[in-house]
């Protein structure tokens, strides 16, 4: 199977993310470290102990991004894509049964960063918007049952139309079709589908 793939921005925020621990974060707790354990008795020193454990969590994440920017694959726009849902794309579609919308941007699993409105590539309905135009229906299976969602609007520079910070939505928190944690990963054959699909727009 093929290395996880991420955006070219997800790629660098992720590196933005390990220069602050590295360069600025880290030096700075370090620092804290060694002044509370210079106070002495460090048993009952809460200054040494809290930020102990916060030099251990910062560590932990500066070893997790090492890991796995060396084993991310970044995947560049193509012109080509133009028009389709890939990797990357933002999306806005319309459920067939109550017309309600949603506004999405389908990305690596390491790049979500905590917004409702970015979806990994693994979860079923990206699986299912994978290779639309604008005006095709995908169907979503859930744990509810199918959905059938039309696509409007494909873009793949932040569009107006798309909201980049977080979604507060009850709707959108409890819509089954954009849940990944319990989602399974792509199997061998859909990843090599989807770089088939990648790779033929980038012929000429």
């Amino acid at each position: 199977m093929g290395k996880p793939f991420i955006t070219r921005a997800g790629y660098d925020q992720l590196h933005a993310e390990l220069d602050y621990l590295w360069q600025v974060k880290r030096p700075e707790i370090t620092q804290k470290v060694s002044w509370a354990a210079s106070l002495g008795d460090r048993s009952e020193n809460a200054d040494y102990h809290y930020n102990k454990r916060l030099l251990g969590q910062i560590d932990r994440r500066i070893r997790y991004l090492r890991h796995c920017m060396n084993d991310l694959q970044v995947i560049e726009y193509n012109v080509q894509q133009k028009g389709k849902v890939f990797f990357g794309a933002y999306v806005e579609i319309e459920a067939d049964d109550d017309s309600s919308i949603l506004k999405i941007r389908i990305v690596g699993g390491d790049e979500i960063f905590g917004r409702s409105n970015y979806i990994s590539i693994d979860s079923p309905m990206a699986k299912a918007l994978l290779g639309k135009e604008e005006g095709d229906d995908a169907e979503v299976v859930t744990p509810k049952g199918k959905r059938l969602w039309y696509v409007n609007r494909i873009s793949y520079e932040s569009p107006d139309w798309f909201d980049e910070q977080p979604i507060v939505d009850n709707q959108m928190q409890d819509e089954d079709d954009l849940e990944i944690e319990d989602s399974k990963p792509l199997t061998a054959e859909e990843q090599k589908r989807i770089e088939q699909e990648y790779l033929k727009t980038l012929v000429k």
